[in-house]
């Protein structure tokens, strides 16, 4: 998800530009998917950095849509949950990298976030403001079992479970 005008719409230089919500922390396998669409919008990719914390392997390079997108990384220069990318045609963009394993509720609220025309703070923030907000937040009731045993003649929730089975015999293998 990109905020209008990205790339160029005015924010200050390492604002985010946008989201992505890669399924793994695999950079080789996850990254030529967000090239082939990306290079369609902003003409080829050719490089992409990271930090380096979240992503297991890290190649130097990625094979993608016919070409090798280099990749470097910065462990303290760089925001862990942060990919910036690089084109001929269009410049710079930077992205929120949202962790795999994000519910999608949230994932929608970080991706809304970064590609907010007024701009968003930095990537780190905003997962730790969404970290903050899955910890006061409720996680809502599971009930779909609850509801199939109840119309499949199971006893409600509220019931004692009792069970007496009466003596137990074992044999001797007999």
């Amino acid at each position: 998800m990109l905020r209008p005008a990205a790339g160029g719409g005015g924010l200050r230089v390492g604002a985010l530009d946008g989201a992505w919500w890669p399924r793994s922390d695999d950079l080789q396998h996850e990254l030529p998917s967000l090239v082939a669409v990306l290079d369609r919008e902003w003409g080829r990719i050719t490089r992409v950095a990271v930090n380096p914390t979240h992503w297991q392997p890290l190649p130097r390079e990625v094979s993608a849509q016919g070409h090798v997108v280099k990749v470097g990384w910065f462990t303290t220069e760089q925001d862990p949950h942060k990919l910036l990318l690089l084109s001929y045609r269009i410049g710079r963009w930077d992205l929120l990298v949202v962790p795999p394993r994000t519910s999608q509720a949230s994932a929608a609220r970080l991706m809304a976030a970064a590609a907010d025309p007024a701009g968003a703070p930095s990537a780190s923030a905003l997962i730790a403001a969404e970290d903050g907000r899955r910890d006061t937040e409720t996680p809502p009731r599971d009930t779909g079992a609850e509801t199939a045993w109840e119309s499949e003649g199971g006893a409600p929730v509220s019931a004692a479970l009792v069970m007496p089975i009466g003596p137990v015999r074992v044999s001797g293998g007999g």
